[in-house]
């Protein structure tokens, strides 16, 4: 048995690594996309486009605006006269931001009434937006405080203030809250799976392709033999991509990693069952390469929206969270990120090693007993 095995790794190794072209696509494409997306994903929103609309043009308006553009979230790009101009800015995308101050502002607080600040902002996409009020509300409500405390010095003294809140927050796991430490690792987790995914949904539709099946076919070789030798060396390809990853994120994106390196590998070797079994029950279904790679792609895309990388399960409608239980991503997802951030042990995540061990059992002997079939 083990000598036919190592004879289809053999095999396989070769038609995988004759082609220079697929070297770069399994081992430089990887490294290259966690750079690009490392950088690029983020929800952080900072610099923020800007634009003024000073009716008021007061010491007290100018020193709002001076503490939006030192909070380093927004940037003035442009002082306008009316809001014609302003809503052209927002038209033409030079500006996501209008900050507006109407006539009376200053004197508004002079006199104990409110001083009327208008934050207008684009909401074509309205998690910036929401983003960019709340910012706003924020720096506005630190002013107003402060505003508040020195009207109530200059009328009853220090000794008339009355206690106030202290409000001290700390953020467990990501203490700046940075996205990247976030979605780093989210994108170890969108590699691996395209990969092997792709890697292995053409495995067995090729063989058929280049007319090597029928050799397969008369040969003792067993259908858990042929599978077992299709799958070993794209789940060595899937190691090397872990670690290649993790390392990129580690030292160049410096996102800490709290918990076991060989736990998140033993995490991986269980996904890695179900993603190579997907991918050859897809390969055993498909009738050409192209085929394989449509139906791969259909598989993938819903799979990681409804994972959670980008969008939190818990705010979908209920019918499709209990939907994403079948969804193996979802659990190697919320292993990654555990190893990464919180630094957790198998004795938390257990259950979801268990449904990855559980998924990839039952879609390997799919593609086992699929591929019996086809012979």
């Amino acid at each position: 048995m083990w000598q036919r095995v190592r004879h289809m790794l053999i095999k396989e190794f070769i038609q995988v690594f004759r082609d220079p072209r697929m070297r770069t696509v399994i081992f430089v494409i990887p490294c290259f996309q966690v750079m690009v997306i490392g950088y690029a994903v983020s929800t952080d929103v900072k610099h923020v486009a800007t634009a003024v609309l000073d009716r008021d043009n007061s010491p007290a308006s100018r020193d709002l605006v001076a503490r939006f553009v030192q909070s380093g979230y927004f940037d003035v790009v442009a002082n306008v006269d009316n809001d014609r101009q302003a809503r052209d800015l927002i038209d033409r995308s030079q500006a996501s931001v209008v900050l507006q101050f109407d006539h009376g502002f200053a004197e508004d607080l002079r006199t104990g009434r409110s001083g009327r600040l208008q934050v207008i902002v684009d909401g074509t996409d309205s998690n910036t937006a929401s983003i960019e009020f709340s910012y706003a509300n924020k720096i506005a409500t630190a002013y107003s405080s402060q505003v508040l405390g020195q009207r109530i010095d200059i009328a009853l003294g220090p000794a008339g203030r009355s206690g106030s809140l202290d409000l001290r927050t700390r953020s467990w796991f990501n203490d700046n809250l940075e996205s990247r430490n976030f979605f780093v690792p989210g994108v170890l987790v969108v590699v691996v799976t395209l990969a092997t995914l792709l890697l292995t949904s053409m495995a067995v539709v090729r063989e058929r392709e280049i007319g090597t099946m029928e050799q397969i076919m008369v040969t003792p070789i067993t259908p858990g033999e042929f599978i077992l030798g299709k799958t070993v060396p794209f789940a060595l390809i899937g190691f090397v991509d872990v670690i290649l990853v993790t390392l990129i994120g580690v030292f160049w994106f410096e996102v800490p990693i709290r918990g076991s390196p060989l736990l998140l590998l033993l995490a991986t070797a269980v996904y890695l069952m179900t993603t190579l079994g997907v991918g050859l029950l897809i390969s055993t279904l498909s009738q050409t390469q192209q085929q394989a790679m449509m139906s791969t792609f259909f598989f993938f895309f819903p799979a990681m929206l409804l994972s959670g990388f980008a969008f939190p399960i818990a705010n979908m409608p209920e019918w499709v969270q209990w939907l994403t239980l079948a969804n193996p991503i979802r659990y190697y997802l919320a292993i990654v990120r555990s190893v990464f951030l919180k630094g957790v042990g198998l004795e938390v995540l257990w259950p979801q090693v268990l449904a990855l061990f559980g998924m990839g059992a039952v879609t390997l002997e799919l593609a086992v007993r699929r591929f019996h079939k086809t012979l």
